[in-house]
């Protein structure tokens, strides 16, 4: 397997991530102590926290997924660029 294709593995595996995460806001959550819900948010908010504290919330919506993902795709294509 070579290093492009780990990196795209580990981008995508985020994108998934970041998308659970919008999903798991929508729904109620039995028990915050899920330990899969606990990773999810343990391996997002890194990302999400700050880009949060840059962008004002307007309103009801959280924009910070969308900028996230359009962040990480942006990195991703800088890094297969240089590869």
């Amino acid at each position: 397997m070579s290093l492009a294709a780990v990196i795209n593995a580990a981008f995508n595996v985020l994108f998934i991530l970041i998308i659970a995460r919008v999903i798991l806001s929508w729904i109620p959550i039995g028990s915050p102590n899920n330990p899969i819900i606990n990773f999810i948010y343990e391996v997002t908010e890194p990302i999400l926290g700050p880009i949060r504290k840059l962008i004002p919330i307007l309103l009801p919506l959280d924009f910070s997924p969308i900028i996230a993902i359009i962040l990480i795709n942006l990195l991703r294509n800088f890094i297969n660029g240089l590869l």
